[in-house]
């Protein structure tokens, strides 16, 4: 896993001189959408190493922990940016309160970024809230999905490069599933990408897919980018995945998302 940076607790940079205000911050106002956090740990399985925790990630659900597709479906352009600051602070404070700076893991948080007006004005309600919760900067990452349609790839890219400069890890999640695919990937290199499900689930009986997971790994590799197999379900999954040079895995075979708590990943035996 040498491709992933060190974890340290460097905080991120403050913006040098106030960003001008964008309309979101100066309105104030609330998403008026009620949440909570579930949470799914990422599993390190290196060949002939110790598993551990890489990661977990930030699950948005409902305050009852209803699923996170009613909570997104109230989600619209007048409250996206208030929900996408929401979630961020909901997701440190709650993870801090958990003990997650101990673990020693990442906290993985999905962004919007169509909500993000300006990093670097967009981001102090996540440095305040990591700075009252004494939550390690340096223990953040962010991941963007594919599956957002993205409104202007330039400030997508404006976006990841603003974070890694700021001290944060990257991520592009749901990756060969969306709109952005390698074209992303040739402008920026994240810390990690996360293979999409549709990708992993049946690797081990789809010869086209282990062939496209088996290089899309050393494409990786080749660029220092660390690889997440996500929605892995099954042993041969698994080991086709791991047989592709895959060493962090995410799924309900290792552990299912936690409602409020962080759940303990574990491999089968088998």
């Amino acid at each position: 896993m040498s491709s992933v940076r060190p974890l340290d607790s460097r905080p991120a940079l403050p913006p040098t001189t106030p960003p001008r205000q964008c309309q979101g911050c100066r309105q104030g106002e609330g998403s008026g959408i009620p949440i909570s956090m579930a949470f799914q740990p990422i599993l390190h399985l290196p060949g002939g190493g110790a598993p551990g925790v890489f990661a977990y990630e930030a699950l948005v659900r409902g305050p009852e922990g209803e699923g996170a597709g009613s909570v997104l479906a109230q989600v619209n352009a007048k409250n996206r940016y208030a929900f996408d600051q929401a979630c961020r602070v909901k997701a440190i404070e709650l993870a801090s309160s958990l003990g997650l700076p101990g673990t020693g893991a990442l906290l993985s948080i999905n962004f919007l970024p169509n909500a993000v007006y300006e990093p670097r004005a967009c981001i102090r309600a996540t440095l305040a809230a990591a700075a009252r919760s004494q939550f390690p900067t340096g223990a953040l990452m962010f991941e963007v999905t594919e599956n957002e349609r993205v409104e202007d790839p330039a400030h997508l890219l404006h976006i990841l490069n603003s974070y890694r400069q700021m001290g944060f890890r990257t991520a592009i999640d749901d990756f060969g599933a969306g709109y952005s695919g390698l074209g992303l990937l040739a402008e920026f290199q994240p810390d990690v990408v996360k293979l999409d499900m549709g990708l992993v689930r049946d690797a081990d009986t789809r010869p086209a897919r282990a062939t496209m997971l088996r290089h899309t790994a050393a494409m990786c590799r080749e660029l220092g980018i660390a690889v997440v197999a996500e929605g892995v379900e099954t042993l041969a999954e698994l080991r086709v995945l791991q047989q592709a040079g895959v060493e962090l895995f995410q799924g309900y075979l290792l552990a299912r998302p936690g409602f409020e708590h962080l759940p303990k990943a574990a491999l089968p035996p088998g």
